[in-house]
């Protein structure tokens, strides 16, 4: 079956979406040789489904310089008002980016993908994987080329970004399990004769619900169901249907027209049961699928990436302490399950009919509404900001919580020092840090009076902390993080 065979590379991602894009772009940027296979032909679809980018992505995108040049592709709200009554102010966040910025996956994966190829990165499209094996000191990928050739390429790691049907998962043998959320839901892009007032528009009454979405160069995403006409996938979608839905659940179409894609899905929630088998990870889509409620499928995966690229890294130079890669899925399954839980939660509730579910939606709504920290937590949860990781027991508080983007002394921020995949230690004093190269660590001052010490991980989270500056446990924690 098998032709050439490749020698051994370090890291071979499977899926060129924006999850693979950003963990190919992070390995290649701290200098780790890396291959993305990719089943389809190099193109960049403007067909994507997602189209919400929030706060906590946004910065990890910000610390990858990336922030900025994505912000000028669409278009921002700071307000979400689910079920007509419940009210999100994300003006309120705790972060550079109070928003939801609006524009379609296409741009996500335009600018990561440029990123990528810039820092090196081999892409090998129209390379199908048809078989995977894997040993102590690494994996075998069956890869199948436009031509049916099969050739074997072989990696010290591989990643599964390729979907939610992810021919990694399948190889490994680890189940899908879950279950149809929606069982038929349309999208659509399409021109339309009167703008909405707002960025985003978004409805239910009676059977129907509808969204339609700016996209901030005339075209529009519309997103919507009918409670009575649940069909599958492959039934012939038209305009006059698309129509008619968000007519019921808006009042109007806006005079849609020119339709340059419709198409039908469903939406499940799975979630594989681990991220992790031997030298084999899974991440994005192919770890984890949610609803579209709250906007968080894409997000959830590019955090996935950010979580596991500096780890990939670490243990590819031999620098990476015991247990590194295991706090992979440690740290990234459980908020897979909360988004889960909390995206469904959310349909369900859209999707209340009878009386119990309806009146159990109001006391909800009321009750997030009039509460402030009901509100802030929903608000953090759907925005990415609110998670942290479990941290060893004894650590200092702040030890596996998000940084906000501080600024230090001689007016730069934490995201721009967190550039080039590095880690930074915050002081209250000048520090001569030992030991670590300059491209692994970043050495700052707080710009404030404060007083604790704190190593940020490269991907915005605190690795280690402390209430004083003493120069025996900062090194000794540089030792244990840094390498």
């Amino acid at each position: 079956m098998n032709g050439t065979r490749t020698d051994l590379a370090p890291v071979i991602v499977v899926g060129s979406g924006p999850t693979g894009l950003l963990l190919a772009g992070d390995l290649a940027t701290a200098g780790v040789p890396v291959t993305v296979v990719e089943k389809r032909p190099h193109k960049i679809s403007n067909l994507s489904r997602a189209f919400g980018v929030h706060a906590r992505t946004l910065e990890q995108l910000d610390a990858r310089g990336l922030a900025d040049p994505l912000l000028a592709t669409g278009d921002t709200i700071t307000g979400l008002r689910l079920f007509r009554r419940l009210s999100l102010d994300l003006g309120t966040l705790p972060s550079r980016f109070p928003f939801l910025l609006i524009t379609p996956q296409y741009e996500v994966e335009r600018l990561l993908e440029r990123r990528a190829r810039e820092a090196g990165v081999e892409f090998a499209h129209e390379s199908e994987v048809v078989g995977l094996r894997q040993d102590d000191d690494g994996v075998d990928l069956d890869v199948r080329g436009a031509d049916g050739t099969v050739t074997t390429r072989r990696a010290a790691y591989v990643v599964g970004a390729d979907g939610h049907q992810s021919a990694v998962r399948r190889a490994i043998g680890l189940p899908f399990p879950g279950v149809s959320v929606i069982k038929s839901l349309f999208l659509a892009d399409v021109r339309l004769e009167r703008e909405p007032e707002g960025v985003l528009t978004v409805n239910g009454a009676g059977d129907a619900f509808a969204m339609i979405a700016s996209f901030g160069d005339g075209w529009y995403r519309v997103m919507g169901w009918n409670r009575r006409h649940e069909v599958a996938d492959d039934v012939p979608l038209d305009l006059e249907e698309v129509k008619e839905v968000t007519r019921r659940a808006l009042g109007t179409d806006y005079g849609m027209h020119d339709a340059r894609w419709l198409s039908r899905f469903h939406s499940d929630e799975r979630q594989a049961p681990r991220y992790r088998v031997g030298r084999v990870f899974l991440a994005g889509d192919a770890a984890h699928i949610h609803s579209p409620a709250g906007g968080q499928g894409m997000n959830t995966g590019l955090q996935d990436a950010a979580n596991l690229g500096w780890k990939l890294a670490a243990a590819v130079r031999g620098r990476a302490p015991e247990g590194l890669l295991d706090s992979y899925e440690a740290e990234r399954h459980p908020v897979g399950k909360a988004v889960l839980r909390s995206s469904g939660g959310l349909v369900r509730l859209a999707r209340a009919q009878r009386p119990v579910p309806r009146a159990a939606r109001a006391l909800v709504t009321a009750f997030v509404n009039l509460v402030g920290p009901a509100q802030r937590k929903a608000l953090a949860q759907i925005s990415g900001i609110g998670y942290r990781y479990p941290a060893p027991r004894g650590s200092h508080r702040l030890t596996g919580t998000r940084v906000p983007d501080v600024t230090l002394a001689g007016g730069g921020r934490l995201y721009e020092a967190l550039r080039g995949g590095r880690f930074v230690l915050i002081t209250p004093e000048s520090y001569d840090a030992q030991g670590a190269g300059e491209n692994r660590l970043a050495v700052e001052r707080w710009a404030s009076e404060r007083r604790t010490t704190v190593l940020v991980r490269p991907d915005g989270y605190v690795a280690w902390a402390a209430d004083t500056a003493d120069p025996a446990a900062v090194e000794a924690a540089l030792a244990a993080h840094v390498g």
